[in-house]
């Protein structure tokens, strides 16, 4: 298998590989290797399934939207040759920054397999994982293709959207979560029209999807798969293919170019792959989060690892499951860019505190990104105090680091600057008439060319200090040895000597106040980075909630309005308590983001001052800061 990864985390396949397969016992279970593919792939992706009969040519389908006549296998015989999920990731041609993912399942219905409940959690899955669910059959759209649909009879059998879900929950929960719907229809004879007047494709599918009036057995059955198709798939498309080319060739399908096929088919396959790549969105979960590489496999473990413990895939529940996991993951992903910058930007000891500062801030603003973009359902912003916490003490490592190098250098510099007078103490030359003048003349400049030398970091003063407080005895000793000075002069010097040592201390104090209030400017930046962002993303994340609401609320409309035309008074009436519980719920969304941003910044704010203690003078006005900058 050969797996390339591309700029960005773009993983190009050059081969399919089993993501999902049965064990010797015949039980489901995820391959470890293409998890592992997965993983790499940070970018959004789009997700195409495609499911149906076995032997109905899926698979060529699926080569072609990767772009290749070889890949997924083909077959000429009535055996399926597909078994389990197959996956292959691809650079999507026409989203820069996303991953194409095509899943192409095993054909359903397979009698040599006879697994009616394998072939449930096969389509299940395919819903589950898909952006786009491609449903491929032979023929025409009638009534015997929609009885062989009947998995999305029971697709609310096998799938829950709430744990604690009641039994008849509206459709527009399962809208939330499951992808568009492509119907293929492959060896179409048909002419689209309908009493004499042409139709599309998309139109012919529709047409197929209309119920029938009447409460009898055989019409419940008749309307069960198209109300189910109508109520859990949105938006619905459809397209028909002529057949490809002659018998003969049909069994060396994967040798034949375009010009071996007949033109009609290729520019029908043109235009399906066409629509899928413009118009099928990214991977989303309730709430617009979109899914990375990463987090589809986490999903695929998810929802296998329900299934094979006997229970039914829960959809909040993996969503939860997947937060916990991601949100740890956003931490440490976020700290190692942090440590990796740090370690490649940061040159010890740094000249001034500001200049660590300015190198910490770039660093800390972008891994707080990598958080925000990688974590999802941080609802009371405990992941994110972490990273805060996880952060500071990163940072408070990093500046004693710099401390203790600025310490080390500055020690190693006054041992060679001062080591001629060093020479002189050891040697008694100043022991003599004028020595404590020639002693203060040769100090005085060994600090100076101390002080102009470059490298000495943010300790540079306190060290000095230190060293010539240390001294200051001897300094002492040499004055009073000094017979050439008066009683009066020797005084004099006395007291000039601790002017300058008082001087040297404020000196040493003024450095270490401007490290000091410099950090507490970077923990304040720290605060207003992390609020920045999480306000930013809090906006996106009510905005994409409420385009959700939109999506299923005009899904919900549209399928009102087909039935008032088609004449199902009733059943559109029923419809109107779920449309308008879908409208009080955008209108809750709407009203709650103001309080819901103001309980979150007054979360942060208190926890964050507990390890962040010079953001605490300020927190309380923080809040109607942001809230004024968002309202």
């Amino acid at each position: 298998m050969a797996v390339s990864i591309m700029t960005g985390q773009r993983v190009s396949m050059k081969e399919p590989v089993c993501l999902i397969e049965n064990d010797s016992h015949g039980k489901l279970r995820v391959v470890r290797s293409a998890l592992d593919i997965l993983d790499q792939i940070d970018q959004h992706v789009v997700v195409v399934s495609v499911v149906g009969l076995y032997r109905t040519g899926k698979s060529y389908l699926m080569n072609k939207l990767a772009g290749e006549r070889k890949g997924f296998a083909l077959g000429a015989t009535i055996q399926s040759k597909t078994k389990g999920i197959w996956m292959w990731c691809v650079p999507h041609p026409e989203k820069r920054d996303h991953t194409l993912v095509l899943l192409d399942t095993e054909g359903l219905g397979d009698v040599e397999k006879g697994d009616e409940k394998n072939d449930n959690w096969i389509f299940s899955l395919a819903v589950l994982l898909s952006s786009t669910l491609v449903y491929n059959s032979l023929g025409t759209i009638d009534n015997n293709a929609l009885e062989k649909l009947h998995y999305v009879t029971e697709l609310t059998e096998h799938i829950k959207v709430k744990s604690n879900q009641r039994d008849g929950e509206e459709s527009s929960e399962y809208l939330r979560y499951f992808p568009s719907f492509v119907w293929t229809v492959r060896d179409f004879t048909l002419t689209l029209e309908v009493d004499g007047r042409p139709i599309t494709a998309h139109e012919y599918l529709e047409n197929a999807l209309k119920l029938k009036t009447g409460q009898s057995a055989k019409v419940q059955q008749y309307n069960l798969p198209r109300s189910c198709l109508r109520n859990y798939f949105s938006p619905r498309w459809c397209f028909v293919f002529e057949r490809p080319a002659s018998g003969d060739k049909m069994r060396r399908m994967e040798e034949l170019t375009d010009a071996d096929l007949e033109p009609a088919f290729v520019e029908q396959a043109k235009e399906f792959c066409d629509h899928v790549f413009n118009e099928a969105k990214t991977k989303t979960l309730k709430q617009g989060l979109k899914v990375t590489g990463r987090l589809l496999g986490n999903l695929a473990e998810t929802y296998v690892s329900a299934i094979r413990s006997g229970q039914i895939p829960c959809l909040d529940n993996a969503v939860l499951a997947l937060a916990q996991i991601e949100n740890s993951s956003a931490i440490e992903r976020a700290r190692a860019h942090y440590q990796k910058g740090m370690a490649d930007w940061v040159a010890y000891p740094t000249e001034t505190q500001e200049e660590l500062s300015e190198v910490h801030a770039v660093m800390e603003k972008e891994a707080v990104a990598i958080f925000i973009n990688n974590s999802f359902k941080d609802e009371d912003q405990k992941y994110q105090l972490e990273l805060m916490k996880v952060l500071q003490e990163e940072y408070e490592k990093i500046c004693q680091r710099n401390y203790k190098e600025s310490q080390k250098s500055c020690e190693s510099k006054i041992e060679c600057i001062f080591a001629l007078l060093e020479e002189k103490i050891r040697d008694g030359s100043y022991m003599t008439p004028g020595g404590y003048k020639e002693y203060c003349n040769n100090l005085k400049l060994a600090t100076s060319e101390y002080r102009s030398e470059g490298g000495r970091g943010v300790k540079g003063e306190e060290v000095l200090n230190e060293y010539l407080e240390r001294k200051a005895s001897i300094g002492e000793a040499i004055l009073s040895a000094d017979q050439s000075l008066t009683e009066a002069e020797q005084r004099a010097e006395a007291e000039q000597a601790r002017r300058e040592a008082s001087e040297r201390e404020n000196r040493a104090m003024e450095e270490q106040l401007v490290v000091q209030e410099r950090l507490r400017a970077d923990q304040q930046r720290t605060y207003e980075e992390n609020v920045n962002q999480l306000m930013e993303r809090m906006e996106r994340d009510s905005r994409n909630a409420i385009a959700e609401h939109d999506r299923v609320l005009q899904a919900r409309l549209k399928e009102q309005n087909d039935l008032l035309q088609q004449g199902f008074d009733d059943r559109a009436h029923q419809m109107q308590r779920e449309i308008d519980a879908l409208k009080g719920a955008k209108a809750q969304e709407e009203e709650k983001k103001p309080s819901f941003m103001s309980t979150a910044l007054d979360t942060v704010g208190t926890a964050a001052a507990l390890f962040l203690p010079g953001i605490l003078p300020k927190v309380g006005g923080m809040a109607v800061k942001w809230l004024s900058k968002w309202f």
